[in-house]
């Protein structure tokens, strides 16, 4: 499997350099109004929630259109075309190790019980092991994210060796797409994760080869990062967005089931991008712990993965460049209004 380390820390860099002097305003108000970011086709990601539960108060959010993965939405916050943007913790670290001057604030997404991402063969397949996977095709949303993580980290688990770690093939597919590939045999395996998943076990004829929540237990997938520059410029629309966020994951964990999927139908159906509410039906749980807060150990879990495939410059996790609880409201255990 082939890695790229990615070559854009030049270009972060020098929008690092440009970056204008600490905004100033009144105490508490936001001081920029308008965030831009990229949305995800036929769902609702957790700050569309949280804008139309009203948690964001005078700030509005732009959609720019959706993200094709975590890498790219996080790369998009970091060269100023976005000004959020969510992925894989590993990727973060991959990102921050390349020179971008990113921090993450908040997790928004991760794997539990009810949500996890499982590894798919077709029911009459000959995959059963890990070794059986030797020369097969996985199909994964992108290269050098969650999926190859959670996938490499199983198989060393499972005792291959480097070597033969390689010789399985990654195949990156747009997640729609994943489980028609692996029913067609253009696949032998497919991550599936979400709604996705659960709309391809409706259909039965799969089962499954692993899952990572088997495998590792419950964790926090990914964060959400904003710009350095950004926190110190904005710093109090820093503190709405991730707080905004944090009470928006505790109003999923908290709610009922049916009214947490009536409300993404709502939404869905009022923007007009031509999206389909069909899949919400599956929808389980936000997958994360308290109020997205993060932790070392979000990071820490994967550095032997990122160690062996050559992306971090030292031999240890710098956890202190990489994120932030400042601006969530669950840091001190407090509860806070989520209704």
């Amino acid at each position: 499997m082939k890695k790229t380390l990615p070559l854009f820390a030049a270009a972060v860099m020098l929008l690092a350099g440009c970056a204008s002097a600490t905004a100033t305003g009144a105490p508490g108000q936001p001081e920029k109004l308008e965030l831009r970011y990229q949305g995800s086709a036929n769902a609702v990601t957790l700050p569309e929630l949280a804008e139309d539960l009203g948690y964001f108060g005078p700030v509005k959010l732009k959609w720019v259109g959706n993200t094709i993965s975590g890498p790219q939405d996080i790369q998009s916050a970091a060269t100023d075309q976005t000004d959020f943007g969510g992925a894989f913790t590993g990727a973060v670290v991959k990102l921050v190790e390349a020179g971008a001057p990113v921090k993450a604030v908040v997790n928004y997404y991760g794997s539990d019980d009810r949500s996890f991402i499982g590894f798919y063969t077709k029911e009459d397949s000959p995959v059963r092991t890990a070794r059986d996977l030797i020369g097969k095709k996985v199909g994964v949303n992108t290269a050098g994210a969650n999926l190859e993580a959670a996938l490499d980290t199983w198989l060393k688990g499972q005792g291959l060796s480097g070597d033969e770690i390689k010789q399985v093939q990654l195949v990156v597919i747009p997640p729609v797409n994943a489980e028609q590939a692996l029913r067609n045999g253009q696949l032998d395996v497919a991550a599936l994760q979400g709604i996705l998943q659960d709309h391809a076990l409706a259909a039965g004829g799969i089962r499954p080869l692993f899952t990572d929540v088997a495998a590792f237990g419950p964790y926090n997938g990914g964060p959400y990062v904003l710009r350095t520059d950004f926190i110190k410029k904005y710093p109090e629309t820093a503190k709405i967005f991730v707080s905004a966020v944090a009470r928006a994951i505790e109003w999923e964990r908290t709610t009922p089931r049916d009214e947490v999927i009536a409300r993404f139908t709502k939404i869905i159906e009022a923007r007009g991008r031509n999206e389909s509410t069909d899949t919400l039906k599956y929808w389980k749980s936000v997958g994360i712990t308290r109020g997205g807060l993060i932790s070392d150990q979000d990071y820490t879990r994967w550095e032997p993965w990122l160690k062996q495939e050559g992306y971090l410059k030292h031999d240890r996790i710098d956890t202190s460049k990489l994120y932030t609880n400042e601006f969530n409201p669950y840091r001190d255990g407090a509860p806070a209004v989520t209704k």
